[in-house]
């Protein structure tokens, strides 16, 4: 390949213009192969980068800059722009994934002027052919579906932007040593930092191609302009790791690998991506996790080969510097997801596509350069058909690959299919479908994942599985006690459970861990308004309104516990008036049944409890306080209805199983009475409940023997 001979700036910059008929047709290549993203929805962790309620104030702007802990990872440009998406179109999946495609194919065009103006520098007569062919490679690789498919990786898409524009401006500068360009350059680094730290390899990636293209690298020119560069570009990078390793949980043993374990690590990550741009075959959202064996002796392949590839094109760079530079810019772009870093996506695979990201332009730009060099000089409208072709073939791939991506469960289902043991596709697919089977599958994959356990116990208490489900969660904080989304969670269901003291405990250790995140301090007042602790429940009510005010269902609740702190007459009225106003609340209905019940109106109970059951079927409370009022009056005909339907929804709840019970022996149904009675005897021995075995049992005596209790 020639080397560098800088003619004028002008004649870098002049674009004819078939060079933006060019960067028209990637642009709309580009929309065209991603037509099938448009139609995806949120995916995996979607749900923690599209801004969250709490951060969608002017506050919340805020805290995402000057609070490392509000979001999922500390990158608050990116962060600002999920947040000004918000306010365009709210939870709308199409405009984030139009923003990333648009972001994707801009990026492909700067390709195509950087690479061009490299070339031609360097007075390469295929300069243009291969700029475009290399912009359009870029552009419609499949590699980089992940990217621009996944609305999280709008990191990749627009971090890609200020890292190429960068680049653009910092070769301009490089040509005209305006102090206007270099700064112009440097703030677009810093923004690339505040929306990926992968940007930080922009420096070295910038020192390579001046050593292509000059040959050596002198201090004065090269290398002293770029050390502010590299200094922040170090800080960032180190302050990310910091944030994986403590804030995000990339530590522990599944990250506790040896330096040697490491290097072989290296090595097979570099020839995997080289792999998958040379024949994009069976690309996968989660690959298979590898083991890193030193004691294999297939394992250091790997790093021999690459040492040798490196070796042979160090010896060739005399007479071609281009080769070795393509690989220098491929691994100094992928070094941070070598594996001599933790990033918590090693906890389910070393690899993922979106990591080369940037990186496979160093092989794209050199294998392209190289198929345009080879042709013969003459050959004509020959000479179009490989350019056109090659970039062609890849967007079909590329979309048919956007299918996968349609939705969550074909996203999930197709890394099964591909990957069987993605213990992490078991896991989150049996959320979706709420099915504990799925996820047990995960955990008998990877039973020391927390994450699984917790899913775990939501799906049971789908089901109504509530012991189950506190087990489960249980088990989520032995792996890791220090998890306020887990407390949170088996708070909520200590609630249900009716056991208030222990669940409020569960959610006020959850907010020692947080106590900015108002969705804690809601379920906090649940709790603490189920308990009749009302005054407490309103100060964590309002706590949590302060946090994310876009909550109208609150304000409710805060009337609600008003209402219950007033006397029975006032409160009575309180609750009218909430009634009138939401007429479907099932919970006014509830709170009102009871108080008429205290003052001796249980007719105008029942009929409020009536109401209450027809908003909601499977409030608990309103089936045993319906059924006991009956009860009381002697309708155990009436009564009966509503035990069952109290036991079918907390079959765990001892009383209320006697209670029925007492009902069929009251209506002279003696067998169902006395198997039902043995059931509530053998969960209070379970349970330990030694005073109320012994109440069953004389029940059981007394009931025995006669057909007529």
């Amino acid at each position: 390949m020639p080397q560098s001979r800088h003619p004028p700036e002008s004649a870098c910059d002049a674009a004819p213009r078939w060079v933006w008929v060019a960067a028209g047709l990637i642009a709309i290549a580009t929309l065209a192969a991603y037509l099938p993203a448009m139609h995806g929805g949120f995916i995996w962790d979607d749900d923690a980068h599209v801004t969250r309620p709490e951060l969608r104030s002017a506050g919340g702007l805020l805290r995402i800059w000057f609070d490392v802990g509000a979001t999922q990872q500390y990158y608050p440009l990116l962060h600002s722009a999920f947040w000004i998406q918000h306010k365009l179109w709210g939870d709308w999946p199409v405009g984030y994934h139009l923003v990333n495609t648009l972001l994707h194919a801009f990026s492909a065009v700067l390709v195509l002027f950087i690479v061009r103006r490299l070339l031609r520098a360097a007075q390469a007569p295929w300069a243009d052919s291969a700029s475009a062919m290399a912009a359009a490679v870029f552009a419609l690789h499949p590699v980089h579906v992940e990217s621009v498919a996944w609305i999280t990786e709008l990191k990749n898409t627009l971090s890609g932007v200020f890292y190429l524009s960068a680049m653009a401006i910092y070769l301009r500068f490089d040509d005209s040593r305006r102090a206007k360009w270099y700064a112009l350059a440097f703030l677009l680094f810093v923004c690339g930092l505040l929306t990926k730290t992968v940007t930080a390899t922009l420096p070295a990636a910038l020192l390579v191609i001046f050593w292509w293209q000059r040959g050596r690298l002198t201090l004065r020119r090269d290398v002293a302009p770029l050390l502010p560069w590299f200094a922040i570009g170090a800080a960032a990078g180190l302050f990310t790791a910091w944030v994986e390793h403590d804030l995000i949980g990339a530590k522990g043993e599944e990250f506790e690998f040896t330096a040697l374990q490491r290097g072989l690590l290296a090595g097979r990550v570099v020839w995997f991506y080289l792999g998958k741009l040379v024949w994009p075959a069976n690309l996968i959202f989660i690959y298979p996790r590898w083991d890193v064996n030193p004691s294999a002796p297939a394992q250091w392949l790997y790093p021999f080969a690459l040492i040798a590839l490196l070796a042979v094109l160090f010896v060739l760079r005399r007479r071609h510097r281009a080769p070795l530079a393509a690989m220098l810019f491929f691994i100094g772009t992928l070094f941070p997801v070598l594996g001599f870093f933790n990033v918590y996506p090693f906890l389910f695979s070393f690899v993922a596509d979106h990591f080369q990201y940037l990186a496979s332009l160093g092989v794209i730009v050199f294998v392209c350069a190289a198929i345009l060099r080879a042709m013969p000089a003459r050959t004509g409208r020959a000479a179009l058909a490989l350019p056109i072709a090659i970039p062609m073939a890849l967007a079909v791939l590329t979309f048919r690959q956007c299918g996968l991506y349609a939705d969550v469960q074909t996203l999930y289902r197709t890394t099964i299919d591909r990957n069987p043991a993605c213990w992490m596709a078991h896991n989150n697919l049996g959320v979706e479908y709420k099915n504990a089977g799925r996820i047990d599958d995960a955990l008998a994959l990877r039973p020391d994942y927390p994450e699984a356990w917790n899913n775990l116990g939501l799906a049971l208490t789908e089901i109504g599985n509530l012991r189950g489900a506190a087990d489960a969660y249980q088990q989520a904080l032995k792996l890791r006690p220090a998890n306020p989304g887990v407390l949170s969670n088996l708070g909520t269901l200590l609630t249900r459970m009716g056991r208030h003291a222990d669940a409020i405990a569960q959610h006020e250790a959850a907010l020692r861990l947080d106590p900015n995140d108002a969705q804690l301090h809601g379920n906090l007042a649940v709790s603490l308004q189920a308990a009749g602790r009302y005054a407490d429940a309103v100060t964590h009510y309002r706590r949590s309104l302060e946090l994310n005010p876009d909550q109208p269902g609150i304000r409710l609740q805060i009337a609600l516990c008003d209402a219950a702190m007033k006397p029975p007459p006032q409160a009575i009225e309180a609750y009218t008036t909430i009634i009138r106003t939401h007429p479907n609340n099932s919970q006014a209905y509830f709170a009102r049944a009871v108080l008429l019940a205290q003052i001796g109106q249980p007719d105008a109970a029942i009929k409020d409890y009536l109401r209450t059951l027809d908003i909601n079927p499977d409030h608990f409370e309103a089936h045993n306080n319906l059924a006991t009022l009956h009860a009381m009056a002697g309708r155990h005909v009436e009564a009966i209805p509503h035990f069952e339907q109290a036991v079918r929804l907390r079959p765990d709840f001892v009383e209320i199983r006697m209670n029925l019970a007492v009902a069929y022996a009251a209506v002279r149904q003696v067998d169902r009475a006395r198997e039902t009675a043995r059931i509530a005897l053998d969960q209070a021995r379970a349970g330990g409940r030694t005073e109320l075995v012994q109440k069953i049992e004389d029940w059981i005596r007394a009931n025995s023997g006669t057909s007529s209790p």
